[in-house]
């Protein structure tokens, strides 16, 4: 059942392990009542892949995910021809000599159709969240081939025809920003940048996905956090390391973080040895507790 308000929407993510913010509330609720696609940017890390995994635990329907990558295409995103049933087919066919009653249509129909994630949330019944992961690492190409899923959430399959939803998929796009995406995609969906989250509401994060964590530790964790977000990192860290980071000290028995529980751990958190090397250099000891 979709969440009626935006207070609504806040509970309900609080409910699934998801603190959002007012702002990220109001971005869902409008997607939602305006069955607008939405568009979430920022850094990795930062949550926006799991806003889709919440939303479809909440809504109560499947969670269909197409990551995007560099080449990907219709093949892949969409559907292809299943052309090993297809030849099966037309051989069962001609051992029944019934060739000449065969047309192409007999083979080139829904039955011998795969449907590949944006076919499947056009099919699906009721409302599927649809994730398209990463939509900044497609091909432009590809961008043009989604306009006519976001404007009018059907596929069209030159050989069969146009297949429509019977209700609009909950569509969430994620975007790291690595290029921009054109105007004529993001017109179609709300807008919604996801930042770095402030020092208090890392610490309800951390503690609420990583249930019996001490409070204190928990806020070193997050203060340690946003020290290292001002630095001049390659791949600053986000949200889901701070979760790693107050993982791996509780596997650790650490209970605060202290020089030596961070020079043990600095490899949960960066992920690049420049970010390493400067961090070193600055001295560990300046972002545990003592």
């Amino acid at each position: 059942m979709l969440p009626s308000s935006v207070a609504e929407v806040v509970t309900a993510f609080a409910d699934a392990g998801y603190i959002a913010d007012r702002s990220l509330a109001v971005s869902v609720h409008l997607a939602l009542q305006l069955e607008r696609p939405l568009f979430l940017e920022g850094e990795a890390g930062v949550g926006k892949t799991e806003v889709a995994k919440v939303l479809a635990s909440i809504v109560g329907t499947p969670l269909i995910r197409l990551q995007c990558y560099e080449g990907l295409d219709v093949n892949h995103a969409v559907y292809e021809w299943d052309y090993a049933r297809q030849m099966l087919a037309i051989r069962l066919v001609e051992a029944k000599g019934a060739g000449a009653d065969t047309s192409v249509a007999d083979i080139m129909s829904r039955e011998f159709l795969v449907a590949r994630p944006l076919l499947q949330a056009v099919e699906t019944p009721g409302r599927p969240v649809l994730l398209i992961d990463e939509v900044d690492r497609a091909d432009e190409e590809f961008e043009a081939y989604l306009l006519e899923i976001l404007s009018d959430f059907q596929v069209t399959v030159p050989e069969i025809g146009t297949i429509r939803a019977e209700q609009p998929p909950v569509v969430i796009l994620t975007s790291n920003r690595t290029r921009e995406i054109h105007d004529a995609l993001k017109r179609r969906c709300i807008y919604h940048w996801v930042d770095y989250p402030d020092m208090d509401r890392e610490v309800e994060i951390v503690m609420t996905r990583v249930p019996g964590i001490d409070q204190r530790l928990a806020r070193q964790l997050a203060a340690a956090m946003q020290d290292l977000r001002a630095l001049d990192l390659f791949k600053p860290p986000g949200v889901a390391e701070t979760i790693d980071w107050a993982r791996a000290l509780r596997v650790l028995g650490a209970h605060e973080l202290d020089k030596a529980s961070m020079d043990d751990t600095l490899g949960v958190v960066l992920k690049y040895r420049e970010d390493v090397d400067l961090v070193t250099r600055e001295g560990t000891e300046k972002f545990a507790a003592g």
